[in-house]
């Protein structure tokens, strides 16, 4: 019998963030030790998940299933493939990196990480689902502590808009998602929730191209959270959406998604030139790295609908590579705005001298952010041009005005941020800590050796394309 591993994964979170609560409120410190102690275990067994996968094997691995509610089709049932694996091994790191930069939170700390593990078992969840009740269970299990943790410890300008906005947008998402789970349930026929099952249910054409679902996202809630959480939400909840989708939509309806994929490619290129767009004339900067965030997720959505291996391998890499990418952005403008209390890009400047450490770690994640050769960033968007040059040359063409507008702000902010005169009112800004060298360091050479190094993840992402193909092969 094989060590129930990825249950581990989802449940040591959960357990871990009960337990806090139990805690007098008084032990702070060892609240903190705590989540860390559980977030170096979670970076360590994802590790392990990601380097156990068998590529040569492909197909879904480290499967456990039981019985849930055997009279309703409903299963406990996980395991990954190869594009699973990346994506657990990204929750591992952002939950790790998460916990070491928010050390300093010291206003209820026992809520706060409490809530942080919850979020982290509930974007586990998702990535090992086999089950679409599963899946939609561990989707929601996130909705209440996200919401909770970006009204208590968001910023004060926009954490109550941010949040209700954020929370309505997952509620109406929710409610249209379980519609979609309810007909996919009995349209099958199978009477069952497992995933591999529907896989083969032949739905009918007229059923996908009518119930294939669609997603967006919203940057507002990401920029009113507290930094660990910012880096959760931008950095792994918006792969969480464009992993379901992946997995409902275009696996489970592969008709629907080969009638709707010109539509996806028009809504996400728009959404790539917009986003950066939006991004260039921002004054604030974390809404500079939220709306950065939206606009490179449309390549995601662009890669996903080229309908080919190399736009989907490219769609595979960027999750993982922007997913470390967004939280490092945000690890970095959280410990800028926790030593200046401002984010106004007008008010920052000359920080270089002060925080070395968080500039070169920005910087690294602005080359990634372009698209710069040796970067992560380049291994996984210059798949996704070659996959929608194949389909469609236009969407290629317009679509790279987003990546030159993305070099232009990020250009600027780190001018404004990092370089030039050192405002009076910043003279005195300390350094980072060491835990925060060490999550910044530690996400800056992931990115750096993905980029130097791309067979350390394009042939396990490319086994998970080869079954996705052969289901889009056989609509």
């Amino acid at each position: 019998m094989q060590f129930p591993i990825l249950s581990v994964l989802i449940f040591l979170p959960i357990i871990t963030g009960v337990l806090l609560l139990f805690l007098p409120a008084s032990r702070k410190n060892l609240v903190k030790w705590i989540s860390l102690v559980t977030a170096s275990l979670i970076l360590l067994l994802s590790v392990v998940v990601y380097f156990s996968y068998d590529i040569a094997a492909g197909g879904y691995q480290l499967i456990e299933r039981a019985n849930w509610v055997p009279a309703l089709g409903i299963s406990y049932f996980v395991g990954i493939d190869g594009i699973g694996a990346p994506m657990v091994l990204l929750a591992g790191l952002v939950m790790f990196t998460g916990v070491m930069v928010s050390w300093g939170v010291d206003d209820r700390p026992r809520e706060f990480f409490s809530f942080m593990m919850f979020l982290g078992a509930s974007v586990l969840g998702v990535f090992c689902a086999l089950d679409l009740f599963m899946l939609f269970f561990f989707f929601e299990l996130a909705v209440f502590p996200k919401y909770l943790m970006i009204v208590l410890w968001g910023s004060q300008k926009t954490r109550n808009y941010g949040g209700m906005k954020l929370t309505l947008y997952l509620f109406i998402g929710s409610m249209i998602a379980l519609v979609g789970a309810l007909a996919i349930y009995f349209g099958s026929g199978l009477r069952t929730f497992d995933m591999i099952a529907l896989e083969g249910a032949g739905f009918s054409t007229g059923f996908q191209r009518l119930w294939f679902p669609f997603h967006s996202w919203a940057p507002d809630g990401h920029v009113a959270a507290p930094t660990a959480i910012s880096m959760l939400l931008a950095g792994v909840e918006m792969k969480v959406g464009a992993f379901a989708a992946l997995r409902v939509a275009f696996m489970l309806l592969p008709e629907g998604a080969r009638y709707w994929s010109m539509a996806i490619m028009i809504l996400a290129t728009i959404n790539v030139v917009y986003g950066a767009f939006i991004a260039l004339i921002q004054t604030d900067f974390k809404y500079v790295i939220g709306f950065s965030s939206v606009s490179h997720m449309g390549l995601v959505l662009i890669g996903f609908a080229t309908l080919n291996r190399e736009g989907l391998i490219g769609a595979g890499m960027q999750m993982f590579s922007h997913g470390v990418m967004t939280a490092l952005f945000f690890s970095v403008v959280g410990m800028v705005y926790d030593r200046t209390h401002t984010r106004e890009l007008s008010q920052l400047g000359g920080l270089f001298r002060k925080l070395p450490i968080a500039a070169v770690g920005f910087i690294v994640g602005g080359l990634v952010s372009m698209g710069m050769p040796g970067f992560s960033g380049f291994v996984a968007e210059f798949p996704i041009f070659m996959g929608v040059w194949q389909v469609q040359p236009v969407v290629a063409v317009i679509a790279i005005l987003g990546v030159l507008i993305t070099a232009a702000y990020i250009l600027l902010v780190v001018r404004r941020v990092f370089f030039g005169e050192l405002p009076e009112a910043l003279v005195n800004v300390g350094d980072v800590t060491l835990k925060d060298k060490i999550s910044t360091v530690l996400l800056a050479v992931i990115m750096i050796a993905l980029g130097i190094f791309p067979s350390l993840m394009a042939p396990m992402i490319s086994s998970g394309v080869d079954h996705i193909l052969a289901l889009l092969g056989g609509a």
